[in-house]
């Protein structure tokens, strides 16, 4: 396997799978392969054509910085405008790169919101005031008793990703049980949220680098396999690296929690610290999708 480094987007190129022309892809019918997809959810668009960036960078003042002030938080300084020429570009085929970071000098940073599990209300309506812009993967298994929860939050510009369907450890499954993990997310996703998800991240980042995942993912639909650098906890955040300092461009990873799971903390409780901690580096929030072209 050989690593490229992009900045410091890393991504890990798992070589020529020849076993990939040899199994058939989602698109064909339920039943050619465990979690294929059904010609009507592979004939739904991709996530392709991005809606305007949700305003976190609106003027903090007025209104906006009365909605901030409703959280108790201080306004966040305005992301830029999103590149033109957006740095990571995805192919139709082949190997899928295997993202932690993006190349960029912007300073900031992009919040991804893992497995749905938390279905707080009061984090739409925070959401909806702050507009903040996340990217939600999502597992089916966390979802399925409300898919409609997750649908003001993609209409505000927020898209949805695959995260599998029964959240496993990916390096622990079979090549077969691994494809209906992805494809069988991917389905689900693209029937309940109307655009298939072009990216995808595993659980616990398990079996990222493999080829037998990478395999799996270039069947399903997404077209990189997305990490992260920080992890937010309750008040604080995990580093990858020794200086403890975000980095333009980093991913920052949080979960869909609730109080059972948060020592009595709420959802919006942990991401207003989170909110806090990224302001507190000097960084904005920026909409991960906006630096990543998808295949045309």
């Amino acid at each position: 396997m050989k690593t490229y480094d992009w900045g410091r987007t890393r991504i890990y190129l798992a070589g020529s799978l020849a076993l990939v022309a040899a199994i058939s892809g989602c698109g064909s019918s339920a039943k050619s392969a465990p979690g294929a997809l059904s010609p009507a959810a592979s004939a739904q668009p991709v996530q392709t054509a991005l809606p305007p960036a949700p305003a976190s960078s609106a003027p903090a003042a007025g209104a906006a910085a009365a909605a901030w002030a409703k959280w108790k938080l201080q306004p966040m300084q305005p992301a830029p405008a999103a590149p033109a020429d957006k740095p990571v570009k995805l192919t139709k085929t082949g190997t899928v790169p295997v993202i932690s970071s993006i190349p960029t000098t912007d300073k900031v940073v992009f919040v991804t919101i893992d497995d749905g599990e938390e279905k707080d209300p009061k984090f739409i309506e925070m959401m909806n005031d702050l507009k903040v812009p996340v990217t939600m993967f999502l597992m089916d298994d966390a979802i399925k008793n409300n898919y409609g929860y997750f649908k003001p939050l993609q209409a505000q510009g927020n898209l949805i990703q695959n995260h599998t369907l029964h959240h496993p450890a990916m390096s622990t499954k079979s090549a077969a049980q691994q494809k209906a993990e992805v494809c069988g997310d991917q389905q689900v996703l693209t029937q309940q949220y109307g655009a298939a998800p072009f990216l995808f991240r595993p659980p616990y980042g398990d079996g990222a680098h493999t080829p037998t995942l990478n395999s799996a993912v270039q069947q399903c639909g997404p077209r990189a396999v997305v990490l992260w650098q920080e992890t937010m906890q309750i008040h604080d955040m995990q580093y990858q690296t020794a200086d403890k300092k975000l980095k333009p461009g980093d991913i920052i990873l949080a979960h869909f929690r609730g109080p059972k799971d948060l020592k009595g903390e709420t959802m919006t409780e942990m991401f207003g610290e989170l909110l806090s901690r990224i302001q507190e580096q000097g960084f904005s929030v920026a909409r991960l999708e906006d630096y990543i072209q998808p295949p045309a």
